[in-house]
């Protein structure tokens, strides 16, 4: 939505269309040739853009290349909307080298980060000023290394202050980080090696701080966070006016969180609010966007600056706060056991909190609204009748949205209505006037399953398409285990096999995913928590003790049950084939992490743990450990390119099969990272070789 609240913009056919509400009037605002630079025959594709606070220049966002995961270098143009005038900013730079470029609030000025220092442009004369100098690899200004990026969603590293004097930016020291070599066999006669600076767990972590830098004179002023930098991390910043910067600080184990007050022009912190978790303290959830290219408010400012909001699962649930500014009055505004998913807007005006959120029902999400001060219950806004999965993108003044809708036989319709009553802006362009259209055969079926221990858990099923409740089939089940993520969600195409050339159902397989304790469902903080130091271990039983009870269906074949996953889905396969063998006959396992202390120190000690302090619990949770125990048949997948999990843990896991005569089937992608996407041809051969491999070893049908 557009910052006035009555208009939202999209790019189509290479131009930046308006559409005004409420009759969502079309009028294109940036045409073609308004995009197309002074002797070029092209326009600009435009990835991302941004307004001036003015609304009089528009910043394009264009010509980008990957970063780890997201597209987040390449090269930016200001298009001023009144001249109609475009020009490239940072033309000193290397081409696709700019990150995070942001107009100062006054419209004056830009600052962008390239190859690890950061600028500042000024519009009026084009006069680049660098803010640092020193940036290299290991020495890192305004953006993240891998560890931040991948385990906090840390990409954009650097703030305007509101009165456009200063910038505050993170500085990552990853000096002392020791590099894991990536080796290119394929692209030279020579191998090529590719270092990443790469925290294992164990590791001292690399020190953080945040300077702010004065644009006029380039002084830098350090905030004086208090602590050892090597023992803590620096997750959160934010402005909240021109003399206070609030920065969240958290301790290695990440089980207890500090924010401060601090001062920009003379670095001082003051402790205003500490919280402390017994297991570990969550930044974000995988229910939020955390792959947006946009930079996240994760202070989000109440009466005028006075107090901010929070999100804290203290209570047992993860809930809504507003805290004082020196953290001395708090307010649950959220209140019931239930957990707030994700915030869609803060409307002060009427003080109003909407959010999502699914207290009956764990697959599935709704928008809901309770008093911004805390007296009130949470009403749901969704339309009772669309049972599923909904979300909203609402406007700065609460009075449009745009509402998204689908469940698991409903493909995603999509709808702009007018708040607060939920009404449809055009009824024959409405969710409701497009259902029938949308909707499909029902395939998939929901259900719950409680196993001898009395954990229950959701799961979905998609059975064979002539199904014969008087045969038996083969059982297929997909997983993923860990507190990163969740498989079971009443949405379109959740039940979908991307990997399989086929069609499951039709060949005769049943398939099945089930959500155990650990994973990031909206059942409370116990429920999650529940598996910290135990990663391999409850996430593994749960599963395991789930598809016994399966076992006990009069038609599933117990000679015929597979399992595959990837990443910790794929560490999860290979927990279930060496620790319960007897229940797993068939496994296939991509990009697995097959020792936890291969894996980044970020991720792995926020749920296990330090392996200084207890080691055991690393290797009872590794698939490696369990090995030897080997029955059925396993394929195992990975990326020699992989920057994420490791081709290391290949490697010693297949040293681990052979040092205990297990046969296997192994396969190797050259290059390929994490997706191993890259290259032609490989997907479908990953798809080809994953089918055939599980048609020959888990044959499909009835018998």
């Amino acid at each position: 939505m557009g910052p006035g609240g009555n208009a939202y913009f999209r790019v189509e056919g290479g131009e930046l269309i308006r559409y005004t509400l409420p009759a969502n009037t079309k009028t294109t605002f940036v045409t073609r040739a308004n995009l197309t630079p002074q002797g070029a025959s092209q326009s600009l594709r435009i990835r991302n853009y941004a307004f001036s606070q003015d609304q009089t220049k528009l910043l394009i966002y264009t010509n980008t290349q990957k970063v780890w995961r997201l597209d987040t270098r390449g090269d930016y143009w200001l298009l001023d909307l009144n001249t109609k005038v475009l020009k490239q900013i940072g033309v000193s730079r290397p081409a696709s080298s700019l990150m995070f470029a942001k107009l100062s609030p006054d419209g004056t000025q830009v600052a962008y980060v390239s190859e690890q220092n950061i600028f500042v442009e000024n519009l009026a004369t084009g006069d680049v000023k660098a803010i640092t100098t020193n940036g290299n690899r290991k020495l890192i200004n305004g953006t993240f290394d891998w560890a931040y990026e991948e385990e906090f969603a840390c990409r954009d590293g650097f703030q305007w202050s509101p009165d456009s004097k200063h910038l505050s930016f993170w500085q990552v020291d990853a000096r002392q980080i020791r590099d894991f070599y990536m080796i290119n066999n394929t692209d030279s006669v020579y191998s090529k090696i590719i270092p990443v600076e790469y925290p294992t767990a164990g590791q001292t972590p690399s020190p953080v701080r945040i300077g702010v830098a004065e644009i006029n004179s380039g002084h830098i002023t350090w905030l004086a966070l208090p602590g050892d930098a090597k023992q803590n991390y620096v997750p959160r910043m934010e402005w909240n006016n021109a003399s206070e910067i609030l920065v969240q600080q958290l301790n290695r184990k990440q089980n207890e969180s500090n924010i401060f007050s601090c001062n920009p022009a003379t670095g001082k912190a003051t402790l205003i609010y500490t919280e402390k978790d017994e297991a570990w303290i969550d930044l974000y959830t995988p229910w939020e966007n955390v792959y947006a290219l946009d930079f996240r408010h994760y202070f989000r400012w109440l009466k005028g600056g006075k107090e901010f909001l929070w999100m804290s699962e203290k209570d047992g649930w993860r809930h809504a706060y507003r805290i004082s500014r020196d953290g001395t009055a708090e307010t649950l505004i959220t209140k019931g056991n239930y957990d707030v998913m994700d915030i869609r807007l803060i409307d002060e005006k009427n003080n109003l909190l909407y959010f999502l959120a699914s207290p009956d029902n764990a697959t599935q999400k709704y928008l809901y609204k309770t008093r911004l001060d805390g007296k009130g219950e949470a009403v749901k806004v969704s339309p009772a009748a669309q049972v599923g999965t909904h979300d909203y993108s609402l406007s700065p003044t609460g009075q449009f949205a745009t509402h998204t809708f689908n469940n698991h036989f409903t493909k995603p319709v999509t709808e702009l209505i007018a708040l607060p009553r939920h009404t449809a802006l055009n009824e024959k362009e409405s969710i409701q006037a497009k259902l029938a259209s949308a909707t499909q055969p029902k395939t998939t079926e929901f259900f719950k399953i409680k196993t001898e221990e009395g954990v229950e858990m959701d799961g979905w099923m998609v059975k064979p398409t002539s199904f014969d409740a008087t045969k038996k089939y083969p059982v297929v089940f997909y997983v993923y285990t860990e507190p990163w993520g969740a498989n079971v969600h009443d949405t379109f195409g959740v039940s979908d096999n991307f990997l399989f050339t086929g069609n499951m159902a039709e060949e005769g397989y049943i398939y099945i995913s089930i959500d155990n304790r650990g994973t990031p469902a909206p059942k409370g903080r116990d429920w999650r928590k529940s598996i910290y130091r135990k990663i391999g271990l409850v996430n593994i039983k749960d599963q395991a003790l789930a598809a016994k009870e399966i076992l006990k269906w009069p038609f599933v074949d117990a000679d015929r049950i597979a399992v595959w996953g990837w990443s910790g889905g794929g560490s999860a396969t290979l927990n279930l084939m060496f620790q319960y063998p007897e229940i797993y006959k068939t496994g296939i396992a991509v990009a697995a992490v097959a020792n936890q202390l291969t894996y980044d120190n970020m991720y792995q000690e926020r749920y296990m743990g330090l392996p200084q302090e207890n080691l055991q619990d690393f290797i009872n949770g590794s698939p490696i450990t369990y090995a030897k125990n080997l029955k059925g048949n396993l394929l195992y997948i990975h990326g020699t390119g992989d920057d994420n999990v490791h081709y290391a843990n290949a490697e010693m896991l297949v040293n681990e099969l052979i040092k205990h005569g297990k046969q296997f089937q192994f396969m190797a992608y050259p290059n390929r990272s994490h997706g191993i996407s890259e290259g032609e041809g490989t997907f479908e051969h990953l798809a080809t070789l994953y089918s055939d491999y599980l048609r020959k070893h888990c044959p499909p049908g009835p018998r």
